[in-house]
């Protein structure tokens, strides 16, 4: 991928959102997240920073390798953060939300026919599911009500 010339959010946003499957929201916390279906890859707070869920094995080697940093309120979680200082961390960005995506779309081939994937409904009965289920807020109960470390 080439270092775009407009703004990072927006690279990586155009990137992403032109999976197949993906869709692109706004966000609850700001910014837009990209979803998988009922999962989500990831999210954008605008073009300075990217949050990502993955099991804690993957979040552990990320941050451990220097790819991501632990998620800038939840550092504890399976989230990782990862800052995006300009155009050239794109290609990083996106990567990892490819990272994410490939996993995610592995584990659903694996699943047999018919068979749903585990959710919890979310406050006001908005059905969503993040990739490792670790972010308070996200996943239906009451805040910090969450399952950490579930591979969805």
């Amino acid at each position: 991928m080439a270092v775009p010339s407009h703004p990072p959010g927006d690279s990586v946003q155009r990137e992403v959102g032109g999976w197949p499957g993906v869709t692109v929201l706004p966000h609850r916390f700001g910014g837009v997240e990209f979803r998988l279906g009922r999962v989500e890859l990831g999210h954008l707070h605008g073009d300075t920073l990217a949050d990502l869920p993955f099991p804690r094995t993957i979040r552990d080697e990320l941050v451990g390798s220097g790819r991501a940093r632990p998620h800038h309120v939840l550092p504890d979680s399976g989230w990782v953060s990862r800052p995006i200082r300009g155009p050239d961390d794109v290609p990083e960005v996106v990567a990892l939300f490819r990272l994410n995506y490939e996993r995610i779309t592995a584990r659903s081939r694996n699943r047999p026919e018919g068979a749903e994937p585990p959710s919890a409904g979310a406050p006001g009965g908005r059905q969503h599911v993040v990739a490792d289920g670790g972010h308070p807020g996200l996943v239906g109960g009451p805040l910090g009500e969450h399952h950490d470390g579930e591979v969805l």
